[in-house]
């Protein structure tokens, strides 16, 4: 059991490492990018295969507010991501060309601009979820964990402030159809500003799953 988890948490960091990769287009190039693309989506399927016991209680026991949250950002990161990967292999010249032409190529590239936008966005959200169970047992010193606190609450901000300045939400809502890349712009840098968003929505996730949290416990007292 305890190889099983360790091996989830390997696929876990996986797949959030491919995703900054594939965020990071001007980076990786055309053909690095669809392999990763299709990495990501291998990953995913044994994400849910190794997952496929929390799959099979969603129809039993009661819901509360963070569970049906859970459950919402779960459903909706799996659409997304299957839109992203299908779009993509629609308009792959690489890895899958076989597969071009799949969907029409205009409707392919502005969903999988917008998809793939939705898909971060989620990721970070469902991480973010996920936080409270992954350090129910940890026992911070105050200190630490204020600090933890401050530096996160900072990176979140910043991240927040890059996902409006880059202009995320006029992709993910189809107002622009293509994306800009600034190629001048350090691979670093790019990685760095992918980071900052995503741990912005992790935060995000954080203080709603402990808000819902909260709430439930309260109702049953």
């Amino acid at each position: 059991m305890q190889k099983k988890n360790i091996f989830k948490r390997i696929v876990d960091a996986a797949l959030t490492l491919l995703l900054l990769c594939l965020m990071a287009y001007q980076v990786t190039g055309e053909a690095l990018h669809e392999w990763c693309g299709i990495g990501m989506t291998v990953l995913l399927i044994l994400h849910h295969i190794l997952n496929i016991r929390w799959c099979a209680t969603l129809f039993k026991g009661r819901y509360n507010g963070y569970r049906a949250a859970t459950v919402l950002v779960n459903t909706l990161l799996l659409a997304s991501i299957a839109l992203t990967a299908v779009c993509g292999m629609s308009m792959s010249a690489h890895a899958v060309p076989f597969l071009y032409g799949l969907l029409p190529v205009s409707f392919a590239r502005r969903f999988h601009l917008a998809m793939s936008y939705w898909s971060f966005v989620l990721m970070g959200l469902h991480l973010g979820l996920h936080i409270p169970a992954m350090t129910a047992g940890l026992r911070w010193n105050k200190h630490v964990q204020a600090c933890l606190t401050v530096v996160c609450t900072v990176i979140a901000g910043v991240g927040f402030w890059l996902f409006v300045k880059n202009q995320l939400p006029s992709y993910m809502f189809f107002r622009t159809a293509f994306a800009f890349f600034d190629y001048d712009k350090s691979g670093v840098l790019v990685f760095a500003e992918s980071l900052a968003i995503l741990i912005g929505f992790t935060f995000l996730g954080d203080v709603l799953a402990v808000f819902l949290q909260a709430i439930s416990r309260q109702k049953k007292r």
